[in-house]
């Protein structure tokens, strides 16, 4: 069975939803916090870095148009295609955001309405990379309504979870005082538990190709990625370890605390990049009835 796409693809996919994710987070911490500068900035600065890095591992997957340089510019001239739309959507997104990083890095404020129309497109770029696979209409488990809301909740999550970082070790204090952080991760666990579920039980009822691609996932070839990679350590371990944290107001002020904080982010990470790796991987083409 020929691959449509591979790793790379998975890897762009977490890339730029985390992007994204993290450009949203910095948009909340602005509200929450506007004294949280490094938190902020790294939001912003991991939205063109993450994304810069993916779009060269695109780059990388599509040979850069060497063989052939028209398929570039029919991907940006071709405005009915998911690719192109998402084309035009990290356009305007990084250079919204560079333009933010430019003012932050200046000390100057960012006027509302670039921020309002960063998180707009921010927010299209996360759905997109939930859309683009489902535009290969063979394969069941990209070509259905429920992947581009996990995928959602995926970024988000993957985006909370690197400013987190940002915050635990740079910005401490003021990292602690964001109780709604910790309350939207463990919303957005919930979510794509449900989605995640929801997912596995309409491809597998749908086709049997649907089946075979989700078996591979639950008891198959790909069950140790989805169990542990997905499961564990992305959404159950990161989940129990922020619903610990909330509980315990001084959970974080040890050591202890901090590194079991950090290994939950880090944690919820892997898991949004084994997600879109099992997904890409584990698809089966209908070609096979």
């Amino acid at each position: 069975m020929t691959m449509v796409w591979g790793p790379l693809i998975a890897g762009y996919l977490f890339l730029a939803g985390a992007a994204a994710g993290a450009y949203l987070t910095a948009v909340l911490v602005e509200r929450l916090d506007p004294e949280a500068r490094a938190m902020r900035f790294a939001g912003r600065i991991l939205g063109l870095v993450l994304l810069g890095i993916g779009l060269v591992m695109l780059m990388i997957d599509a040979e850069a148009g060497l063989k052939n340089p028209l398929r570039f510019i029919y991907l940006v001239m071709n405005p009915e295609s998911v690719m192109t739309l998402g084309v035009y959507f990290i356009c305007v997104f990084m250079a919204v955001d560079f333009a933010t990083c430019v003012l932050e890095f200046l000390k100057k404020p960012v006027p509302g309405a670039l921020t309002i129309v960063g998180s707009v497109f921010a927010f299209a770029v996360a759905a997109y990379t939930g859309f683009l696979l489902g535009v290969v209409n063979d394969y069941p488990l990209w070509n259905n309504s429920v992947l581009p809301i996990l995928f959602v909740a995926s970024a988000l999550t993957a985006g909370l979870a690197a400013v987190s970082l940002v915050g635990m070790f740079a910005e401490r204090a003021a990292f602690e005082k964001m109780a709604l952080l910790k309350q939207i991760h463990i919303g957005l666990a919930v979510l794509e538990g449900v989605a995640l579920f929801a997912l596995c039980a309409i491809v597998y009822s749908n086709s049997v190709e649907g089946a075979m691609a989700v078996s591979s996932m639950l008891t198959g070839s790909y069950a140790g990625l989805f169990w542990v990679g997905i499961v564990a350590v992305g959404l159950v371990a990161p989940l129990a370890i922020a619903v610990a944290e909330l509980k315990s107001e001084n959970a974080s002020e040890s050591g202890f605390g901090l590194a079991l904080g950090a290994a939950g982010e880090v944690g919820a990470l892997a898991g949004s990049f084994c997600l879109r790796l099992i997904v890409v991987l584990a698809a089966v083409p209908l070609i096979l009835v």
